[in-house]
């Protein structure tokens, strides 16, 4: 609809009153051009006890494929639950053996999903546990074997040799994925980005105060913030710039790297960076709204990367398993199965609901290893999966099997 030209004068004041009235009570926010803020000289970013989580996962990931290692070992690198005897430091680093943090402990732990849920986390935790002994008792035994439908072996994949279960299943494929989902997205996303732990106690008031945590540089809110930075770039070898070396480790930081290489989603790392970066100024200038908008940028985007990983790898493994090419399409399909399983730890937009109820995670999983498994599977098995976790975006199957 036109306007007529006598009320465009007045359509231009209210206009311009409207952003000077915004202007005079905005926020300044000093954003900095890498991931560093400071406070009294001294840096006030701290997220130590992210890397060493991220560095335990990383040791147990990798032991998992050492037929050396025993059940024992493997579960302390998950439980880092021993104190003393031979298993008390299963670590190839001191610094995690003297740690007392853990995996596990952190594992589907976040205060929006599951603080009313202790069951399906103790679930969760079991899960993990049971897929890391199960490569002890159940693979390792069957390796010299070849896998065949119903029992565990070894398949071929190109010169590479991969083990897998009666299913086809590669236990630390699931394991390394599922941690992705359920320590890292989780306490990103429904944790220390949750406005239940940001704002929790007199946060908002310290914080305003510029009252900082007993012998720290940062405030409680301060510090919130960035212990969700270090899960997704805690290992990174600039932590400050970490789009300079994305992609580093194993986790999380690996596959925004994937997803951003693809000219469909180009530029969701540099997104995801510049929302902590802004998110955390906010902070610092007491624009909580700012916060809030940043962290949803965050939480949306990192729910993109976990369902475009997962459509990606149940695509690539429905055209192996076209192809024949066994050993190639069950590594890609249980690398799909972690991401999958991991689709529960995503949330809605702008909610502290999960976007796949566990129900629906489950159901995905029955069908993936129904009967023999991936032996068994069929092709719009994985193209109906696929099908089902893009409708709750605005990408598509073919977008995200690129």
């Amino acid at each position: 609809m036109a306007f007529a030209p006598k009320y465009m004068f007045l359509l231009l004041f209210l206009a311009l009153t409207w952003a000077c009235t915004d202007d005079e009570q905005s926020i300044q926010i000093e954003i900095p051009s890498t991931y560093s803020f400071f406070r009294d000289g001294a840096s006030s970013v701290s997220f130590e006890g992210q890397t060493i989580r991220i560095n335990m996962a990383s040791e147990l990931v990798t032991a998992m494929n050492d037929s050396e290692q025993t059940a024992t070992t493997l579960v302390e690198m998950y439980t880092n639950e021993t104190s003393t005897g031979e298993d008390a430091n299963p670590f190839s680093d001191d610094a995690l053996n003297e740690s007392t943090k853990s995996v596990k402990s952190k594992i589907a732990a976040s205060a929006d999903l599951f603080s009313t849920n202790t069951a399906y986390s103790a679930k969760i935790k079991a899960d993990i546990q049971n897929w890391i002994e199960a490569q002890i008792y159940e693979v390792f035994p069957n390796s010299g074997n070849l896998a065949q439908a119903g029992l565990p072996g070894q398949i071929a994949d190109g010169s590479s040799a991969r083990f897998v279960n009666s299913k086809g299943l590669e236990y630390n494929q699931a394991v390394n994925k599922v941690i992705i989902g359920a320590l890292m997205i989780d306490q990103i996303c429904n944790n220390y980005l949750s406005t239940t732990v940001l704002d929790d106690s007199d946060n908002i008031a310290s914080n305003d105060a510029g009252t900082t945590v007993e012998g720290k540089s940062y405030t409680n809110m301060e510090h919130k913030w960035d212990e969700a930075y270090g899960y997704l770039f805690g290992i990174s070898t600039d932590s400050s710039n970490p789009l300079s070396t994305l992609g580093e480790g194993n986790f999380l930081n690996k596959y925004l790297l994937r997803v951003d290489e693809d000219a469909d989603f180009a530029g969701i790392a540099t997104d995801i960076f510049e929302a902590f970066k802004l998110g955390r100024a906010a902070i610092i200038a007491g624009d909580y709204s700012t916060r809030d908008e940043q962290a949803n940028i965050i939480k949306d985007n990192l729910a993109q990367v976990t369902a475009i990983t997962a459509i990606y790898y149940l695509q690539n493994g429905k055209s192996a398993l076209a192809a024949q090419d066994f050993g190639g399409a069950f590594h890609d399909l249980s690398e799909g199965f972690g991401f999958v399983y991991s689709l529960r730890f995503i949330r809605k937009a702008n909610s502290t609901e999960a976007l796949f109820s566990n129900e629906e995670v489950d159901d995905f999983i029955s069908q993936l290893l129904e009967g023999n498994g991936f032996w068994d599977l069929e092709v719009s098995t994985l193209d109906a999966i696929s099908e089902l976790i893009a409708t709750k975006f605005i990408f598509t199957v073919a977008q995200a099997a690129e």
